[in-house]
């Protein structure tokens, strides 16, 4: 177990939830900025990917929960060939985004989609979304 010395037990465990799913020592990265440096989605990002793991080191893990970052990570592993320390970033934020899911905190509800908006997409879109943003 990583003894983060300041942080909440409640913030330790997610941590350490975050760090077993994704089988990954998010205290391995030094900081370099590769994975954010090539990142495609970048521009639709509040924090970027880099930041995202300096706040689960600092034990800022609410940031990094409630960020659109972990939502709009299309997983693409553009950050993970990027990293030196071979840190497989999109495995940590798919745990975050595990970490929310599990703890029901939805991302999307149809019910606040006026009707004219559903019916320009197809069902199958609405599907996924539906799996990836809710719990």
């Amino acid at each position: 177990m990583i003894e983060l010395g300041r942080h909440t037990k409640s913030r330790r465990d997610i941590l350490d939830k975050v760090e077993r799913i994704s089988e990954v020592d998010v205290f391995a990265c030094y900081q370099c900025g590769r994975c954010s440096g090539d990142c495609p989605s970048i521009n639709l990002m509040d924090i970027m990917p880099n930041q995202a793991i300096r706040f689960l080191q600092l034990g800022e893990v609410e940031a990094v929960l409630s960020s659109k970052t972990i939502w709009v990570c299309a997983s693409c592993f553009t950050c993970t060939s990027r990293c030196p320390k071979g840190i497989d970033i999109a495995r940590v934020l798919e745990a975050l985004r595990q970490v929310c899911l599990r703890k029901n905190i939805d991302q999307l509800d149809l019910n606040n989609i006026p009707e004219e908006e559903r019916e320009r997409y197809p069902t199958i879109a609405w599907v996924s979304a539906l799996r990836k943003l809710s719990g």
